[in-house]
């Protein structure tokens, strides 16, 4: 692995292609190294994920909507879209099935200078090779690069600090994945990256304030776009360059501007990408950094006992978690009850109350409205609040996996003065955790979130076909779509017509 330095290049500066961050991410894209076999199978583990979530969120208003988008563009030679019959084309498959996996804020996470779920680049490499016919094999090596370079660019790139949203650096991943699948030339993958991080860099207030659907919809266009991108690179079309290091480029006016220099670390020629280990999946339907939380508050709820007795509740825990999802946000609707789901996800406030209350979470009923709303719980939700620990930030920012924290240390004050004190680092399901996920655990979450929406035989097919990937057929990966009964669907809310109708 080799640290690259990125920074800002004059216009009439020497500054030849081969050495642009874009280009450097094409080559690690085109090197035609094997990939191990435990990132093999934690890539299973993912496209896994990914389903069980996706059936989740299949009646969801959202998901319907991109659906129906999605359906309005058949193809005789296309891709499929999660939990229907029939072929459309790769780009809008890319954008429902992106919908549908990002919908409950509930697959994989990567966090380091900035935040990301890198599984959002699976449905985009997924409908392209259903639409070209790309072999098992093939699918796999592309999702491969698309972690490696997502997690790279996380790493690298803080993009929050500047009100960027993360995803980004989700377009360049998914472009770079794409040309690995398809054995571009570097060339081809160079432009398809620069033009794919053009279009895909936005502010982050779909994550700010009263956040709503479109916190689903921005990773899937953001695939979507890869797509596009790719397509018009193969076709010889260029692209803005150098895109983040030029004078007017994303450096230079939309992060931390000319004087700084960002180190970007990919991996050298011939070495495995195995990224992908270094991410981790969510046991609960909310954000990451909550996860620890959570597990933390049902860990704590029987030391407090009489939870009415509460007093206040200071959460102890990182920069990123404090001004992301806590107090530090300065957002009123992180303690609003009437808020929208995706506020409520992103208030550790609220997440770390019910959690304490119902000693669970779940994915819908944790959400109700019904349940956000009881007064008990918006009285117990207003005396939490956190506070930024310079320990906690250091460990969440360090590099040494055993001392990485996402977590946080809980001082629950009670009436009568006295105090609870408790803290956890990570998740439970984290690799390091009291449960870390494993293949058994992957299967588990699947079958449990799919089990009202998908029958057995159909979850044992698809389990099957992902199971027999490495060695797929080019044309067979339709079977990675699962089929969901239409009197399920039928179910979904009424989606009113459109441009595309």
């Amino acid at each position: 692995m080799r640290n690259h330095d990125v920074r800002t290049r004059r216009s009439a500066d020497a500054f030849p292609r081969a050495e642009h961050l874009a280009y450097k991410i094409a080559q690690v894209a085109a090197d035609p190294v094997a990939v191990p076999a435990d990132t093999e199978a934690m890539v299973l583990n993912r496209i896994i994920d990914n389903a069980a979530v996706s059936a989740a969120a299949v009646l969801r208003r959202p998901v319907a909507v991109a659906r129906a988008q999605a359906l309005a563009h058949p193809r005789r030679q296309g891709a499929a879209v999660f939990g229907v019959d029939g072929s459309y084309s790769a780009e809008w498959a890319a954008w429902a099935n992106g919908v549908a996996v990002r919908e409950l804020d509930f697959h994989d996470t990567f966090l380091a200078a900035d935040y990301s779920h890198p599984a959002d680049n699976i449905p985009a490499l997924l409908a392209v090779a259903q639409q070209l016919d790309v072999g098992g094999a093939d699918l796999i090596r592309g999702i491969a690069t698309a972690y490696e370079i997502h997690i790279a660019l996380v790493r690298g790139i803080c993009l929050h600090e500047h009100k960027i949203d993360h995803v980004a650096h989700l377009g360049p991943a998914a472009a770079a994945g794409i040309g690995t699948m398809l054995r571009l030339d570097p060339d081809i993958i160079y432009d398809a990256i620069g033009q794919a991080l053009h279009l895909t860099t936005a502010t982050r207030q779909s994550r700010k304030g009263l956040i709503s659907s479109w916190k689903a919809f921005a990773p899937a266009h953001a695939g979507k776009v890869a797509v596009e991108a790719v397509d018009r690179a193969m076709r010889g079309e260029g692209s803005p360059a150098p895109i983040w290091e030029g004078e007017d480029g994303v450096i230079a006016w939309l992060l931390a501007g000319p004087d700084h220099t960002y180190q970007v670390p990919l991996p050298e020629p011939g070495e495995p990408k195995r990224a992908i280990l270094d991410s981790y999946t969510k046991e609960h339907s909310a954000e990451y950094q909550s996860q620890a939380l959570i597990d933390l508050a049902r860990r704590m709820r029987d030391k407090i006992g009489d939870l009415d007795q509460i007093a206040s509740v200071v959460l102890h825990t990182s920069h990123h978690t404090h001004v992301v999802i806590g107090t530090g946000s300065n957002d009123p609707q992180k303690f609003d009850p009437y808020a929208s789901r995706e506020t409520l996800d992103h208030s550790v406030m609220y997440i770390f109350a019910v959690a304490l209350q119902d000693g669970s979470w779940h994915h819908e009923h944790s959400y109700a409205p019904q349940r956000a709303r009881r007064p008990d719980t918006v009285d117990l939700w207003h005396k939490i609040s956190t506070v930024e620990d310079p320990e906690w930030t250091r460990r969440y920012h360090s590099t040494d996996p055993a001392e990485k924290a996402f977590g946080a240390r809980a001082v629950v004050t009670l009436q009568s003065g006295e105090t609870v004190t408790d803290e956890l680092a990570v998740a439970d399901a984290h690799p390091l955790g009291a449960r870390p996920f494993g293949r058994d655990q992957y299967i588990a979450k699947f079958d449990t979130l799919a089990a009202d929406v998908v029958d057995p035989g159909e979850r044992q097919r698809f389990l099957a076909a992902v199971d027999a990937l490495p060695t797929a057929e080019a044309g067979s990966l339709g079977a990675l779509n699962i089929h969901v009964d239409p009197r399920v669907l039928e179910q979904a809310p009424t989606i009113a017509s459109g441009i595309f109708r």
